[in-house]
C-alpha cells in the first residue's frame, strides 16, 4: 500500500467517507484477495526494490541495528524453509514467544511467507496462559528464547520447540531446535505461498478479562483495514520515524507496530527493554521519532516524571496516537503544553482492529474525552438492549453495522459461536454515546457503568476528573453496592510521588471531583493503593476490583 502515502493531507473526514471504496484499497495491494495474496509479500518483498529500512532495533544495552527490507526478505525465506522442514504447511499455526528482537520480525514474516498462521504469545505469560492458547490454536511449532523456555516444562502437551539462545553455548533442552543454527543452514530463497483473503494469517486471543481467552482468527482481508488505519488515523508519512511502543505479543503491537507500517513500506521500531521514561525520551531523541503510538498507561508515566524530563524532546513529536483504554483529557492538555504534540485517542478491539479514531490525517472536530469518528470503511451505531439504534446523547452499546462496513473482517471466535454477531451488527460490549456531530464518546464497558440513585455514571468521567488532581498518578473507579443508592462510586487511587494517603487528602479528592464533575458522580469512597490490577498489556481490570469488593462483602457477612 505504498501508494497510500501520496494522499491529500488536507482531506476532510466527510470527503474521505464519501469517497471510500473498498475496491480502491484492494487495488493498492501487490496481490489479489480473490486469486492470491501473501502477507510477507505485502509487508516486505514489494518494498525491497526501494531499498528502505524495515526495522530499527535498539537492544536493552543501548546497541542499535537496522535491517533493510532485502535483509528481512532473506531472513524470512530461511524461516520459511525451516518451517517446511518441520512439516509446517499453509494454514498451520506457528507460535512465537520472543522479546522485541530482529528474530521476532523474521519469524513473523517467515511464517507468513510459508502461508502459515502466526500466533503471538506475550513473554510475560505464565505456563497456564501459554497452555490455553496453544491448545486453542493447535500450533505445530513454538519459537521462544532461553529466558522463557523453562515455562514450557509445565506444559505436558506442547508443540515442537525452537529456541533463540542467549549465548552460543547456552544449554539446549533435549529435543529442542537451536533456532539460529537451524536458520543458518537454510537457503535464503523461498517462493511465497499465495493464499486467499478469507485465509488466516494471524491467530489472536482476547485479553481474557471476563473469562478464558477466546481465539480470534484474523484473515488476510484484515490487511485492508490495517493499512487504512495507518494512513488516516496514524497519518504515517514518508518522512516520519515511527515507533509504536506496544508489544507485538498483543493486538495493537502486532497489527500496528508490525503489519501496518511495513505494509506502507515504512520502517518500524523495536526496543528490547522495559519501558522507562528515560529510555523512551532517549529513543525519541536518538532516532528522531516523529510519530509515536502507545497506551495511556505509558503516557501517564511520562506525565508523572514531570515537564523537566520532557523538555529535551519537546517539539520533536509531530503526532502521538493512544489506544487500549480511554485517553484522559488531562493527558491531552499535558502533551500539548509540555511536549508540543497533539495526542489523539483511538478505539478498537482485538476482534476489530481500530474502528473509531480521532484521525490525525483527516480534518474533523476533536473533542477531549471522545474516541472520535468511525474510520472510513466502517459504520458504527449505538444500540439499546433490544437492538434498536439510538440517537445522540443516549447511552447504549457500540456496534458495527455489518452491511455497511466493508472493511470489517471479524466473522466469529475460533471454533465457537459468536452471539455478538447477530441482527446485522457486531456488538462490542462497550457503552458509548453518539454526539450530535456523529462522534463517539466512551462511557465504559457495559458491566462498568455505575447506577447510583437513578443516575448512570461512566467510570471514565470520574477517573478523568480525579487524574487532573496533581496528587493522582493513576485511578480506577467502580460501583459498589449500597442499600440506599443501589451503588456508590468508589475510586482506587495510586498517588503521585511526594504525596501520602490521609483523611484530608481523601476529602480533598472527593471535593475536587464534586466540583469538576457533578454532585452525584463524585466518589463517596476512596481507597489508596500501591498499584492497580492490569492485564500484562497494561489494560485496567476493573472486574478485579469488583471481585475484591465482593470478597470483602462476603467476609463481612460471615
Amino acid at each position: 500500500m505504498t501508494d497510500t502515502l501520496t494522499v491529500d493531507r488536507t482531506e476532510t473526514y466527510a470527503a474521505a467517507v464519501a469517497a471510500f471504496r473498498r475496491e480502491a484499497v484492494e487495488a493498492l495491494l501487490a496481490g489479489n484477495l480473490e486469486t492470491g495474496v501473501n502477507a510477507c509479500v505485502e509487508c516486505c518483498d514489494r518494498h525491497v526494490a526501494a531499498g528502505g529500512t524495515a526495522l530499527d532495533w535498539i537492544g536493552s544495552d543501548g546497541r542499535q541495528e537496522s535491517y533493510s527490507f532485502a535483509q528481512m526478505q532473506a531472513l524470512s525465506a530461511q524461516v520459511a524453509n525451516l518451517l517446511a522442514d518441520q512439516g509446517v504447511g499453509p494454514g498451520d499455526v506457528v507460535a512465537g514467544m520472543l522479546p522485541r528482537r530482529p528474530e521476532l520480525l523474521a519469524l513473523i514474516l517467515g511464517t507468513w511467507r510459508a502461508g502459515a498462521v502466526y500466533q503471538p504469545l506475550f513473554t510475560a505469560f505464565g505456563p497456564k496462559a501459554i497452555e490455553h492458547r496453544l491448545a486453542t490454536s493447535g500450533a505445530k511449532l513454538l519459537v521462544t528464547d532461553t529466558a522463557n523456555r523453562d515455562k514450557l516444562d509445565e506444559i505436558p502437551a506442547r508443540p515442537k520447540t525452537a529456541v533463540v539462545r542467549a549465548a552460543y553455548d547456552a544449554p539446549l533442552t533435549p529435543g529442542d531446535l537451536d533456532f539460529a543454527s537451524e536458520l543458518a543452514s537454510q537457503p535464503d530463497t523461498f517462493e511465497p505461498v499465495m493464499r486467499k483473503g478469507s485465509d488466516l494469517f494471524l491467530m489472536m486471543s482476547t485479553s481474557g478479562t471476563t473469562g478464558l481467552p477466546k481465539g480470534v482468527p484474523v484473515p488476510l482481508n484484515a490487511l485492508l483495514s490495517f493499512g487504512v488505519y495507518m494512513r488516516d488515523a496514524i497519518d504515517l508519512r514518508p518522512g516520519d520515524r515511527f515507533w509504536n511502543i506496544a508489544d507485538p505479543g498483543w493486538a495493537y503491537g502486532l497489527y500496528y507496530a508490525v503489519t501496518g507500517p511495513l505494509m506502507l513500506g515504512h520502517a518500524t521500531t523495536f526496543h528490547d527493554g522495559p519501558f522507562t521514561v528515560e529510555s523512551t525520551y532517549d529513543i525519541i531523541e536518538k532516532l528522531g521519532i516523529s510519530n509515536l503510538a502507545g497506551a495511556p498507561t505509558a503516557f501517564r508515566l511520562l506525565i508523572a516524571a514531570g515537564p523537566e524530563a520532557a523538555e529535551r524532546v519537546k517539539g520533536r513529536l509531530r503526532v502521538v496516537s493512544s489506544a487500549g483504554e480511554p485517553l484522559n483529557p488531562e493527558v491531552i492538555r499535558w502533551f500539548a503544553e509540555h511536549l508540543g504534540a497533539p495526542i489523539h485517542d483511538h478505539y478498537g478491539q482485538t476482534e476489530l482492529g481500530m474502528v473509531v479514531n480521532n484521525h490525525h490525517r483527516l480534518t474533523h472536530a476533536v473533542h477531549p474525552g471522545s474516541a472520535g469518528f468511525a474510520m472510513p470503511g466502517y459504520r458504527v451505531a449505538v444500540l439499546d438492549d433490544e437492538g434498536h439504534e439510538l440517537g445522540p446523547n443516549e447511552p447504549g452499546v457500540l456496534a458495527i453495522d455489518l452491511a455497511r462496513s466493508p472493511l470489517l473482517w471479524f466473522t466469529g471466535y475460533w471454533q465457537k459461536d459468536t452471539p455478538a454477531l447477530a441482527g446485522g451488527y457486531y456488538r462490542t460490549g462497550d457503552t458509548v454515546e453518539l454526539e450530535e456531530d456523529g462522534s463517539v464518546s466512551f462511557v465504559g464497558r457495559s458491566d462498568d457503568v455505575i447506577t447510583s440513585s437513578g443516575y448512570r455514571i461512566g467510570p471514565f468521567d470520574v477517573e478523568s476528573a480525579l487524574i487532573e488532581h496533581p496528587a493522582v498518578m493513576e485511578t480506577a473507579v467502580i460501583g459498589v453496592p449500597d442499600p440506599e443508592r443501589t451503588e456508590i462510586v468508589k475510586a482506587y487511587v495510586v498517588l503521585s510521588k511526594g504525596y501520602e494517603p490521609s483523611d484530608e487528602l481523601e476529602e480533598e479528592l472527593k471535593l475536587h471531583v464534586r466540583h469538576r464533575l457533578s454532585a452525584h458522580a463524585y466518589p463517596r469512597a476512596i481507597e489508596f493503593m500501591d498499584e492497580l490490577p492490569k492485564t500484562p498489556s497494561g489494560k485496567l481490570q476493573r472486574f478485579m476490583l469488583r471481585r475484591m469488593e465482593a470478597a470483602r462483602a462476603d467476609g463481612a457477612e460471615d
